[in-house]
């Protein structure tokens, strides 16, 4: 178990600190955190052009104690509304009510950066295990 908590950190630096500043990112050390924002903002009546600047994210992991993982994900420029716009669409306002049922954006901006938080740990869990690799190939549409 130990082993597995170190070896998703490590990927975790390989693909959040040292690819994506290979690849130029400014402000975007994380794996796919702008997948987790727009799928909040379509649900909960955002405005999605802000899903970029918003998911700018540093995201670290690192094993504490023997057999724990901690994940660290900062997240400056989290850009959320509860009132106008998409907000008062009947399904984005069902939706913001369950999310947040005292629809209150600082509330809806902690959620999008726990649901970073969860997507991040998710899709480097899968990395380090080829869990995504495998499932790209078995699912693969060109077969």
């Amino acid at each position: 178990k130990q082993w597995y908590q170190r070896r998703v950190a490590i990927t975790a630096g390989d693909k959040n600190l040292v690819g994506s500043s290979l690849a130029g990112c400014i402000g975007g050390n994380n794996a796919h955190s702008v997948n987790i924002v727009s799928g909040v903002y379509v649900a909960t009546g955002q405005d999605v052009a802000q899903a970029g600047t918003s998911s700018m994210a540093l995201v670290t992991m690192e094993t504490v104690d023997k057999d724990s993982l901690y994940v660290s994900v900062t997240m400056p420029c989290i850009e959320v509304g509860v009132v106008g716009g998409g907000t008062n669409l009947p399904q984005q306002r069902n939706a913001l009510e369950i999310i947040a049922p005292d629809v209150k954006a600082e509330l809806l901006a902690q959620v999008v950066c726990g649901a970073v938080l969860a997507g991040e740990l998710s899709l480097l869990a899968a990395m380090t295990s080829g869990d995504l690799v495998k499932s790209h190939i078995s699912l693969n549409r060109k077969k």
